[in-house]
C-alpha cells in the first residue's frame, strides 16, 4: 500500500490493559492483543484455529452467557493474544453479540483487529468493515474463503480494495492454511506500527451534521488526546449512545 509508512516505536502497544481485565482478558505475558471480527459463516473461527493451534482455551465473557475463545501465536519473537469475538453484522450494540464486539474494540483497543470477510460473499460483509474502521485505525482485512471465491469464478482485486479501504488485505483459504503466514506476517507490522493504515472513514454527512460531529469531536480530541476515533465517538454521542456517553463520564477512555 502506498500510504503505508515505517515506524520508530516498532515496541510500542496500543491496547489498553485496565478496560481489558475488566473484560476478562488476562495480558501477562502479552506483548500484543489482537481480535477477529467478522460477520457468521465467513470463516472466522477456522482462521483462529489456523493461527493458534492448540494453544487455545475458552470461557465466557464476564456476565454474559456468550463464549469466549482465547488463543495465542509467537512471531518475531513477540507474543500474541488472539480473542475470537461474536460473529455479527454491525457494531450498533443492539444485540449482545454486537456489544460485546463494540465494547472490545472500543474500549480493550487491541493492537490489531483482524476482519474477516468471505471473499466470495464480500459486498454483504463490508458494512461491519466500514464501521470497525470507524472505531480503530489498526486493523487487517482478512479475505477468507478464496477457494469458494475461486469455485465460483469471483476474481477479488486485493490491491486496489487495499487502496480503497486504506488497511493492508491478506487473501486467505484458512482451511488449507493458504495465506495464514501473510497474514501472520501483516499482524506483526501492523501491531509494530510498521505499517501504518490510513482506513476509509464516513465523510458524506449533511452539513449540518458535519458541523455538529466536527465541533464535538474537536472537544473531545482536547480532553482524549491519544484518541483515534473521536469522530466516530462523537457520532455515536449525537445519536444518544447510552454506553458511550457512560464511558465518557467514567472516564473509559484514558490509557491505563
Amino acid at each position: 500500500m502506498s500510504d503505508q509508512i515505517a515506524s520508530s516505536c516498532d515496541d510500542c502497544a496500543f491496547h489498553n490493559i485496565a478496560q481489558l481485565k475488566k473484560l476478562g482478558v488476562n495480558v501477562e505475558d502479552t506483548d500484543y492483543v489482537v481480535t477477529l471480527a467478522g460477520n457468521p459463516n465467513t470463516g472466522k473461527s477456522t482462521v483462529f484455529n489456523a493461527l493458534t493451534g492448540l494453544r487455545q482455551h475458552t470461557g465466557n465473557w464476564p456476565g454474559k452467557t456468550v463464549t469466549r475463545a482465547e488463543g495465542g501465536f509467537s512471531y518475531n519473537e513477540k507474543r500474541f493474544k488472539l480473542v475470537d469475538l461474536p460473529g455479527t453484522y454491525s457494531l450498533l450494540s443492539t444485540s449482545q453479540d454486537e456489544e460485546i464486539a463494540r465494547n472490545f474494540i472500543l474500549f480493550g483497543r487491541p493492537d490489531v483487529t483482524i476482519i474477516v470477510v468471505d471473499a466470495s460473499r464480500l459486498e454483504r460483509n463490508l458494512n461491519l468493515v466500514l464501521q470497525v474502521l470507524e472505531i480503530t485505525n489498526k486493523a487487517v482485512l482478512c479475505l477468507n474463503l478464496m477457494d469458494e471465491a475461486r469455485r465460483h469464478d469471483i476474481i477479488v482485486d486485493e490491491r486496489t480494495l487495499a487502496k480503497d479501504l486504506g488497511i493492508p488485505v491478506v487473501p486467505t483459504s484458512a482451511r488449507s492454511l493458504e495465506g495464514i503466514p501473510q497474514l501472520i506476517e501483516t499482524i506483526y507490522k501492523v501491531a509494530s506500527n510498521e505499517i501504518v493504515c490510513k482506513p476509509h472513514k464516513i465523510k458524506n454527512l449533511a452539513g449540518p451534521v458535519n458541523k455538529a460531529v466536527e465541533q464535538l469531536s474537536s472537544k473531545i480530541s482536547k480532553i482524549y488526546p491519544e484518541m483515534p476515533n473521536s469522530r466516530w465517538i462523537a457520532m455515536r454521542l449525537l445519536d444518544g449512545d447510552e454506553r458511550v456517553v457512560t464511558a465518557l463520564q467514567n472516564n473509559e477512555f484514558l490509557i491505563a
